[in-house]
């Protein structure tokens, strides 16, 4: 009997029904019972019947939801939902809504179905592979697949809660910006969808204290914080600009224009969940999350340009000159301490006043070290695309003091070779002064090319160059004709006894070959160890190859690819520049107490 009925159905073939309400009656079944629904799915009749509309029409719906009346089984069938995982929960509701039918959505929620029905089996859930995302309720659906008279229905109509919340927590206004694409087109449809919830919700629920926007899911966060961690940057920036004119709605706006004389305008803007005085706030999650897309351009929108310039104008841009002074007398006793050191076995116990003063220098410099350490591992790691814009002057910084730190272990556990760690560690000091010229727009901007060709060019160069370097230095090593008591000898010999013997029979060493070779690579390389070569011939190839290879080739490759990455990066660096420096000015501000940064939090008027 059920293959008749989903035949009927499936064709819309609302004779081939007739009958149909004697059988159920006489049995005392219902179409809801077992014999009448797919019993690997749940799916009844009417759920097939709705999925086979022809036109947008199926008069076995009808003739369903008559008999489903008179046999007293309507709201049951109505809203019955599919049990298999994959569509678990799916209504009719939904499969009209998903077919586009207004006539069926108008007709089911009159005979009773439940407009906050939730289909969340897996077809439906955000990581799908094949699926589709839409929020798990009918009204989300319809807002998703852009039917404007089915949501006002549901809202007007159905009265569907609007601020009712998917498994995930999400809003209908959470999933519109999950689904942004910040394409032009979609990005106008999902911003008037927007607007048209708040303004619908706004109107129905006026006697209420429901905050649509102020609603938070399950990573506790709102519509706009999400928009702005997931770098929805069209729809972001709409919500930010929102105004609207009529008295009615006016208390939605974000954005309220003063007056307007010509091309120049000012405006106040609701910058609530946007500053940092509240916790996870939209700058924090654009700045400090690394993985975050368009953060660049989205700090680049009003209010928050304004907002970032104001902090600098009003705190940061002082306190940063007053931490690169500090750092700057740091970076003095560091370096005096490391020139005058003394030399001998450490370590040195204090004996004259001179050592006192030594001592405390070199306390300051540790000290110094562990500051830096520590301020590199509180802060949010970046990943390694976004290591360029957040993380490159950190890693700097805590290879600084690591490097100061190991090589105070060494110097109090009587090691010499502190002394090897405690110039390389200086060498960065003096490099991480660059770290401040983010509070110049031209050197920042330079700085940031600078990054981009070390860890860009410079690296995919250095790679290449590292595999061709060692492969023809174990060439030329295993070509030299040395025999092993000569290399013996050599290796106690006084480069001050034969310093021509020594030049040539080192070549047997792969060390002293590789930097040779590398002599060749910057021009500088010396013809004059080819006596000992067993074959010339093949020894001058592999010695043109690997000139042509690298000192014509992979250089000139690499000065061509830097030339590029100027010119396409140019446009780039100073957005980047824009959010490093934005990066600091947060850095500075955490570093304030609280009663401080409470004073400091701007009430911008734009």
């Amino acid at each position: 009997m059920r293959d008749k009925v989903f035949k009927a159905v499936s064709q819309g073939d609302a004779v081939g029904l007739n009958g149909l309400l004697h059988y159920l009656q006489d049995n005392k079944k219902r179409l809801t019972s077992s014999e009448f629904t797919d019993e690997t799915n749940g799916k009844t009749a009417l759920l097939k019947a709705l999925l086979n509309l022809k036109n947008g029409k199926n008069d076995t719906v009808d003739v369903l939801l008559d008999i489903a009346e008179q046999t007293g089984d309507l709201e049951s069938l109505i809203n019955a939902s599919y049990t298999d995982d994959f569509y678990k929960g799916q209504t009719a509701l939904h499969v009209a809504i998903e077919r586009r039918s207004l006539d069926h959505v108008k007709l089911l929620v009159q005979k009773g179905a439940d407009v906050q029905a939730k289909a969340n089996g897996k077809f439906f859930q955000p990581k799908a592979k094949h699926g589709f995302y839409f929020g798990e309720l009918p009204l989300s659906l319809a807002v998703c697949t852009n039917q404007p008279d089915i949501v006002s229905f549901l809202m007007e109509e159905g009265e569907a809660d609007v601020t009712d919340q998917d498994s995930h927590g999400n809003t209908v206004l959470h999933i519109l910006v999950v689904l942004a694409d910040n394409t032009e087109e979609n990005t106008e449809m999902f911003a008037v969808m927007y607007d048209r919830i708040l303004i619908l919700h706004h109107k129905l629920r006026r006697q209420t204290e429901d905050q649509l926007e102020e609603i938070k899911n399950n990573q506790d966060l709102t519509p706009l914080k999400l928009a702005a961690k997931l770098g929805k940057i069209g729809l972001f920036k709409h919500m930010l600009h929102r105004e609207f004119m009529d008295e009615e709605t006016r208390p939605l706006s974000r954005k309220f224009t003063e007056w307007v004389y010509g091309p120049v305008h000012s405006s106040l803007y609701d910058i609530s969940s946007i500053d940092t005085n509240e916790k996870n706030s939209v700058l924090e999650i654009i700045i400090f999350g690394s993985k975050t897309p368009n953060r660049c351009e989205m700090l680049q929108i009003e209010p928050l340009r304004s907002l970032l310039e104001d902090k600098w104008s009003t705190f940061a841009s002082k306190l940063f000159l007053i931490n690169f002074l500090l750092y700057l007398m740091y970076l003095i006793i560091f370096t005096t301490v490391a020139v005058y050191r003394k030399d001998g076995q450490p370590p040195f116990p204090p004996e004259v006043p001179l050592d006192y003063l030594r001592c405390v220098g070199e306390i300051i410099s540790v000290l110094g070290a562990v500051k830096f350490l520590y301020q590199s591992v509180r802060k949010n790691r970046p990943d390694f695309k976004a290591i360029f814009t957040d993380g490159f002057i950190d890693i700097l910084f805590s290879l600084q003091a690591l490097l100061l730190l190991i090589s105070t272990v060494m110097y109090l556990s009587g090691l010499r070779e502190y002394v090897g760690l405690l110039v390389l560690s200086l060498a960065l000091a003096w490099m991480n002064v660059l770290y401040y010229s983010r509070g110049s727009k031209q050197l920042g901007m330079y700085f940031v090319m600078m990054q981009k060709m070390i860890l860009g060019d410079l690296l995919r160069f250095l790679c290449v160059y590292g595999v061709f370097l060692f492969g023809f230095s174990a060439a030329i090593v295993a070509l030299i004709d040395d025999p092993p008591s000569t290399q013996k000898n050599m290796t106690n010999a006084s480069l001050d006894e034969d310093p021509l013997k020594a030049e040539e029979l080192s070549y047997h060493d792969m060390r002293f070959t590789t930097l040779e070779l590398f002599k060749f690579t910057i021009g500088m390389g010396d013809l004059q160890f080819t006596d000992h070569v067993q074959f010339k011939e093949v020894f001058y190839i592999l010695l043109i190859c690997y000139i042509v290879l690298t000192y014509i080739l992979l250089l000139n490759m690499l000065i061509a690819l830097m030339g590029n990455t100027v010119e396409r990066i140019s446009t780039q660096s100073e957005n980047i520049w824009n959010l490093q420096r934005a990066f600091t000015i947060l850095d500075i501000e955490r570093s304030l107490p609280r009663c401080l940064r409470n004073k400091l939090h701007s009430r911008l008027q734009i």
